[in-house]
C-alpha cells in the first residue's frame, strides 16, 4: 500500500535536468533561478547572452546556458548535440519562449502572423520534435500560454495574432498528452494572465499588472516540477482575472 506514494514522494524531490526557454528575462529568468534554488539542474536557452551569463552567475552550478534563437532550424539541431554531450537524460522542457505583436487586425501583415506563429509555436513544436529521443518516462512538456489563447476568456484588440499563436500551443498540448501516452511523457500547458514583465510594459507602456515576473517565475518552477503527477493534457488558467 505504501510503496507507490512512497515512490512518488521521492520522485517529487529527486534532482531533474529542465531546459527552459526564453530564460534572459521575466518569468523564464526567474523559473530557472527558482528551479536552480531547489537544487534542479537548468539548460536556460535564449538569445542574448550577456542576460544568460548574468543568470548563470548567480547560480553557476545548477545553471547552464546556452544562446540560441530557436527559429533557426540549424540552431535547433545544434542545441540538441550540446544536450546530448551535456545530459544523460531530459526530466522537462519549459516552452516559455515567446515574442508579443500589439496591432490592430487590420493592420496585421502575413509577416506579422507568420512572426507570432513562428516564434510562440513553431519554436516549441521543433525543440519538443528534437529533443524527445532524450525525454525521461514520466517527464513533463511545459508550455507557457496565456490568457489570451484559452477559450472564453476576454479578448482584447491588437492582441488576434498572438492570442491565435498560443491559442495554437495550447491545443497542441492536449495533443502530445494523446501522442506521448505510451511514452508516460505528460504534457501541460498553463495560460498566464498579466504580469509585470518586460514584453508586457513593451507592447503595453504603463500597464500595471497584479503579479511580479519573480512570483510567477516560482509558479511556473513548482508546476514543472510537481505539476505532471496530478495534470496532463491540462490547459489552465492561471489568473487573478483576465488580462487588461
Amino acid at each position: 500500500m505504501g510503496t507507490k506514494p512512497l515512490h512518488k514522494e521521492l520522485e517529487l524531490t529527486m534532482t531533474k535536468n529542465i531546459i527552459i526557454t526564453g530564460a534572459s528575462r521575466g518569468i523564464g529568468y526567474e523559473a530557472a533561478l527558482a528551479l536552480a534554488n531547489k537544487k534542479h539542474q537548468v539548460l536556460a536557452v535564449a538569445r542574448t547572452r550577456n542576460k544568460l551569463q548574468q543568470l548563470k552567475e548567480q547560480k553557476p552550478g545548477h545553471i547552464e546556458i546556452y544562446p540560441a534563437d530557436l527559429t533557426d532550424l540549424d540552431t535547433v539541431n545544434a542545441l540538441k548535440k550540446f544536450i546530448e554531450l551535456k545530459y544523460s537524460k531530459i526530466d522537462g522542457i519549459i516552452n516559455n519562449a515567446g515574442a508579443l505583436i500589439n496591432k490592430p487586425f487590420t493592420q496585421l501583415e502575413l509577416s506579422d502572423w507568420q512572426t507570432m506563429l513562428d516564434s510562440n509555436l513553431m519554436t516549441a513544436i521543433h525543440l519538443i520534435q528534437t529533443l524527445l529521443p532524450q525525454m525521461s518516462e514520466q517527464s513533463h512538456i511545459l508550455n507557457i500560454s496565456s490568457m489570451g489563447g484559452y477559450q472564453g476568456s476576454a479578448k482584447f484588440p491588437g492582441l488576434s495574432a498572438y492570442s491565435v499563436a498560443k491559442g495554437a500551443l495550447s491545443i497542441l498540448t492536449e495533443c502530445l498528452a494523446v501522442e506521448l501516452k505510451d511514452r508516460d511523457i505528460r504534457s501541460n500547458a498553463l495560460c498566464l494572465g498579466m504580469v509585470q514583465t518586460e514584453m508586457l510594459e513593451e507592447a503595453f507602456p504603463g500597464a500595471n499588472a497584479p503579479v511580479t515576473a519573480e512570483q510567477m517565475g516560482e509558479y511556473v518552477a513548482n508546476f514543472a516540477i510537481n505539476g505532471s503527477t496530478f495534470y496532463n493534457g491540462k490547459i489552465l488558467p492561471v489568473a487573478l482575472q483576465d488580462p487588461d
